[in-house]
């Protein structure tokens, strides 16, 4: 059983609520603040994801736990014609609308406040589904991974980006180290919220990846499941069919 973290500890919220608070409060910062705790490499990450899509040719995407929309945005390269950025909190929503509008892309890319775990979408809707950063925050997240699946239409594409744990030597221990002491103190340098970027180190720690999460994948009704280690194992892009 995967252990559940929560932003605060002290709240009688369920994780979804928290979670949502958590991020309308840093969501001013989180794109500045991402580009200084991973170094930069969310971006190469997020090209790869792009890559990936652009040899399947989609026309409708669904990207979920959009953020401020930086994958969504970057979608477009696919030559999709349609792509729904999907996001539970709407400060980080409204950040990714302006940067929608500035890049002129209000007719292919569009923002939308939704639950994961409750998709407002027909069945077989999209040619492929992404969330990058995103499922660990999941409140239960086989329920969300067969909602996607469920949207998914048949022999369609479901990619995830997200952090995983370095299993080799050096890389483990400086991992624990850079997200036990490092990232929270970073993390208070640029944000009010003093517990989100310690929640975001420690959700990390304990998400199920690599084998566990294909495992996971196959179980919610996904086929075809491979997954990718990324820089010495910090993180991991899966890819799945429906």
């Amino acid at each position: 059983m995967q252990k559940k973290i929560t932003p605060y500890s002290d709240s009688g919220s369920g994780k979804k609520e928290q979670v949502t608070q958590m991020f309308d409060t840093i969501s001013k910062n989180y794109d500045g603040l991402n580009r200084v705790i991973s170094f930069g490499l969310d971006i190469k990450w997020r090209k790869r994801v792009v890559r990936i899509l652009q040899e399947k040719k989609p026309v409708q995407i669904l990207d979920i736990a959009t953020g401020t929309g930086d994958l969504a945005i970057s979608l477009v390269k696919t030559g999709a014609s349609k792509i729904i950025g999907l996001d539970i909190s709407q400060g980080m929503l409204e950040v990714g609308q302006k940067k929608v509008d500035a890049k002129g892309l209000g007719n292919t890319v569009e923002m939308t406040v939704g639950d994961s775990e409750n998709l407002p979408f027909p069945d077989n809707s999209f040619d492929a589904v992404t969330v990058a950063f995103g499922v660990r925050n999941f409140e239960t997240l086989e329920k969300g991974l067969m909602e996607i699946h469920r949207v998914l239409r048949p022999s369609g594409t479901f990619v995830v980006l997200e952090t995983a744990v370095p299993s080799k030597t050096p890389f483990k221990q400086g991992y624990h180290f850079y997200c036990k002491y490092m990232l929270p103190a970073i993390g208070k340098l640029f944000s009010k919220d003093k517990s989100a970027y310690s929640y975001l180190s420690k959700s990390a720690s304990v998400f199920p990846h690599g084998a566990d999460f294909n495992n996971i994948l196959r179980k919610t009704g996904f086929i075809d499941v491979a997954n990718e280690p990324q820089t010495f194992g910090v993180a991991s892009i899966y890819v799945a069919t429906k």
